[in-house]
């Protein structure tokens, strides 16, 4: 496993991370907690040092299993959590106050609710699970965050991008006082190589990449005729035709770069790894199966120059977040 900096925090992060939403056993259907466990498990053994979880996961649920797999676990493994809005609206319209969704004792609440969760005794990287850049002056949250750290109990300061909105954490970005911030980006959107990019290598802030699959699209595993399991929240993300025009995409992905559509999961990992802005890409891995193939594509390196711009040209911009 190979490894980078966090910005300047000075944490070394495995370039492949550990995305634990879908343990959380909520919006994802079938996950089973001793198979999520063996795959905690299974990424800690092969060198993943980097736990990307949240409060809102399961109501905590996630944070137990992570938590449970980093205590046994004796060497260093870096966890990252989440403080949900306190006014629950994702991602953070705009004109609304930093009191409403992040109230310096709603802070403190979730992170003390995180730490028991976990059952450790730090945070390595609180994030707030949304972000507008009108909150950078505005309430008290960073005294929040500076009592927390001050107090031990966590140490460094993150956010969570607005889905497909990079360029909304840019004011925070250049203010300073942010650590590191979780960005979408894969080959469908390469919109953080815009703006937020130069940003953040220009201030040393870490980036935490998620959705490096597009929640399944990236894979090749989501055809016209796939079906997922009632009350799934991805029969809304694949809702309508939206199969039907991933599964074309994906065809003319493979096409252009020559592969079979087994690789394009690897290829879409290691097109995230490629940008040298990013510290760590977090995709979920429910299974060992998926630990191992994923371990194997991040020890493959960055993709080539030629491959790099072949794929430049497959930007897709949507929003599958919003329904049909």
């Amino acid at each position: 496993m190979n490894y980078n900096s966090l910005g300047k925090t000075g944490l070394q992060v495995s370039k492949l991370g550990y995305g634990a939403w879908g343990i959380g056993k909520t919006m994802w259907l079938g996950a089973d907690d001793d198979e999520s466990l063996r795959s905690l498990r299974r990424a800690i053994d092969q060198g993943v040092n980097f736990i990307d979880t949240a409060l809102g996961y399961g109501d905590g649920h996630s944070e137990k299993l992570v938590g449970k797999v980093v205590r046994e676990a004796g060497g260093v493994v870096h966890v990252s959590s989440k403080v949900p809005p306190k006014n629950l609206e994702w991602p953070a319209p705009k004109g609304v106050p930093a009191v409403e969704a992040f109230p310096a004792d709603w802070v403190v609440e979730c992170t003390e609710r995180s730490l028991a969760n976990l059952g450790l005794e730090t945070i390595d990287v609180q994030q707030f699970h949304v972000w507008s850049d009108e909150w950078v002056s505005q309430g008290d949250w960073m005294d929040a965050i500076a009592r927390l750290r001050s107090q031990g109990k966590i140490r460094y300061f993150g956010v969570s991008i607005n889905d497909h909105q990079p360029a909304s954490a840019l004011a925070l970005v250049n203010s300073g006082v942010v650590d590191s911030v979780q960005v979408i980006y894969n080959i469908f959107d390469q919109s953080p190589e815009d703006e937020l990019f130069p940003a953040v290598e220009a201030e040393e802030v870490g980036v935490i990449v998620r959705v490096p699959f597009d929640e399944g699209a990236l894979t090749g595993n989501i055809k016209p005729e796939t079906e997922f399991p009632q009350g799934d929240w991805r029969n809304s993300y694949f809702g309508g035709d939206r199969k039907g025009q991933v599964w074309e995409r994906v065809q003319a992905i493979t096409r252009d770069l020559g592969v079979p559509v087994e690789r394009l999961p690897e290829i879409a990992l290691r097109y995230c790894l490629s940008h040298p802005a990013v510290s760590t890409v977090i995709p979920g891995m429910r299974s060992p199966r998926n630990v191992d193939a994923n371990v194997r594509a991040a020890e493959l390196g960055p993709l080539s120059v030629e491959e790099l711009e072949v794929l430049r040209h497959h930007r897709w911009v949507r929003n599958f977040y919003q329904a049909p």
